[in-house]
């Protein structure tokens, strides 16, 4: 049984909150899970003490028996000290093409004639 530690949607249409889970991979997104260790509230500000919630002693011995985190508690359990922070790349595919850096130059070079003049 492969077991995962992630985010089960609860809350309205537009105000989710979320319980983070230990989970078996098959089970449905909001359906059956194992033990619940945690909460999460992206509706609060990111700097609010009850964003999130969550109990690591028994994060830790889930991932000690093989569990795995999704993308999002990764983040949450790397923040609390409990994994290594997943190493992201900015691709290059986030920079703008080259007619979009062409307008960017000439919008710059317009901006810039009046000032002088």
């Amino acid at each position: 049984m492969s077991l995962k530690i992630r985010l089960a949607r609860g809350g309205t249409k537009k105000r989710p909150h979320y319980a983070i889970v230990i989970a078996d991979s098959r089970s449905p997104r909001d359906g059956r899970f194992i033990e619940k260790i945690g909460f999460y509230n992206p509706l609060l500000p990111k700097d609010h003490a009850d964003r999130i919630k969550l109990d690591t002693a028994k994060a830790g011995e889930w991932l000690k028996k093989g569990a795995t985190a999704s993308d999002r508690v990764h983040r949450f359990l790397a923040n609390a000290g409990l994994v290594k922070p997943l190493a992201k790349n900015n691709p290059e595919k986030a920079k703008p093409k080259k007619k979009a850096q062409e307008r960017a130059a000439a919008n710059a070079k317009a901006a810039e004639a009046p000032a002088e003049g």
